[in-house]
């Protein structure tokens, strides 16, 4: 861990279950259970966890907005909607690469990027 640096992230989760098998099968996440109402995930890059809630993040509603990398981002946006993830902005170009928005079953956005 590094001193006054990002080490953790927390969502809200509808459905814990859901999620939980949502980002396993997309990402490849492995999850820790503490309880009934919360899950963690480490090594993802920023380590975190989800806790029961009925709220959801959105950058519509001021969320942040954390963004996956994908070498491949086809294959990546193929996984997400085959998983039941719901693509709120298809994949489109910026600079410096394209991208794609999703929510996952819970209902917090999240976004891919490749170059």
């Amino acid at each position: 861990m590094e001193h006054e640096k990002l080490n953790y992230v927390e969502f809200a989760a509808k459905d814990l279950a859901a999620t939980k098998a949502f980002f396993s099968a997309v990402f490849g996440w492995q999850f820790v259970d503490y309880g009934p109402d919360y899950t963690a995930f480490s090594n993802e890059g920023l380590d975190g966890g989800f806790y029961r809630a009925p709220m959801a993040s959105q950058s519509s509603n001021g969320g942040a907005l954390l963004v996956f990398y994908s070498a491949d981002l086809e294959a990546t946006l193929a996984k997400v909607q085959a998983q039941g993830g719901e693509v709120i902005k298809p994949i489109f170009a910026f600079p410096g690469g394209r991208r794609f928005q999703f929510l996952e079953p819970s209902g917090n956005e999240f976004a891919v990027w490749s170059e």
